[in-house]
């Protein structure tokens, strides 16, 4: 039986390789993968297409919101692994409220250094945290905070 960590798993190929190959037809990509890595838990294989087909859909307003959390690093220059994991992460804590923030942002450590490395691991804590505070900040009517309405620079 597979668990929603292996759904997150799966999503963060699946991103990752539209990340690198822009295919705009999810359902072949879906087929395509599932057929490498078939699994019988129609469950888990819905969330990890829900989580992707979100992604794609809001890439846009996700990649904004991780580059104002992420102070001074543009999406282009993070690592393909390190931005698609916070691309999923964010998304979650963005679109799916249902999910608590805290296993959003463990999960996604976890993935991140299990896909890429240790450091991987501290820059996605640190953005998603960042992220979680001004989420919450702003889904309590409080707005953003000083430091998310300030300019960056850019790095890259």
């Amino acid at each position: 039986m597979a668990t929603r960590r292996d759904a997150r798993e799966w999503a963060l190929q699946i991103v990752f390789s539209l990340d690198l190959n822009t295919r705009k037809d999810l359902v072949a990509v879906f087929r395509h993968f599932f057929a490498d890595n078939p699994t019988d838990d129609a469950a888990m294989r819905a969330l990890a297409e829900s989580l992707v087909q979100g992604v794609v859909e809001q890439r846009s307003v996700i990649d904004e919101a991780i580059e104002r959390y992420a102070e001074h690093w543009r999406m282009a220059r993070m690592g393909v692994v390190d931005r698609n994991v916070l691309r999923i992460a964010v998304y979650e804590m963005m679109f799916r409220p249902d999910v608590p923030a805290a296993v959003v942002i463990n999960e996604a450590i976890d993935i991140a250094k299990y896909f890429s490395n240790s450091e991987s691991g501290r820059f996605v804590n640190g953005i998603l945290d960042r992220a979680r505070k001004e989420l919450e900040q702003e889904r309590n009517g409080q707005g953003k905070t000083e430091n998310s309405q300030r300019p960056s620079r850019k790095h890259g």
